[in-house]
């Protein structure tokens, strides 16, 4: 059996995408990142990921929207997304209802990366 699972990060925050990467790659796993949630989609298209992590805030196109465009991709997609900031509750409850998995709070630990790759990846 392959325990090596496809993550993709996104986040515009080049030093936090780096080190989650780093972090990531660490576990085992295979990483790919993208600097918006344009970039998220493109790069979804193209590595078709087991486990996608999304910043909400990011210049472009928030990721609300680039989860709602990946739902539409491809409705299966398991994606977290990640804030720092308060959530848009709207946006928040329509994504629950299209199978977000989670979100979580900036900074987040080693742990809570593991721990998310280990339950839903």
């Amino acid at each position: 059996m392959d325990y090596r699972k496809t993550i993709l990060l996104v986040d515009d925050d080049v030093d936090l995408l780096e080190n989650t990467a780093f972090m990531i790659k660490g576990m085992g796993h295979d990483v790919f990142t993208a600097r918006d949630g344009e970039d998220g989609i493109s790069k979804y298209k193209d590595v078709k990921p087991n486990l996608t992590f999304m910043d909400i805030r990011m210049p472009k196109m928030d990721g609300y929207d680039a989860f709602f465009k990946i739902k539409q991709i491809d409705p299966a997609a398991k994606v977290i997304l990640i804030t720092a900031y308060n959530q848009d509750e709207k946006k928040y409850l329509k994504a629950k209802s299209m199978s977000l998995l989670d979100s979580i709070p900036k900074p987040y630990s080693f742990e809570t990366l593991e721990g998310i790759i280990n339950k839903y990846a």
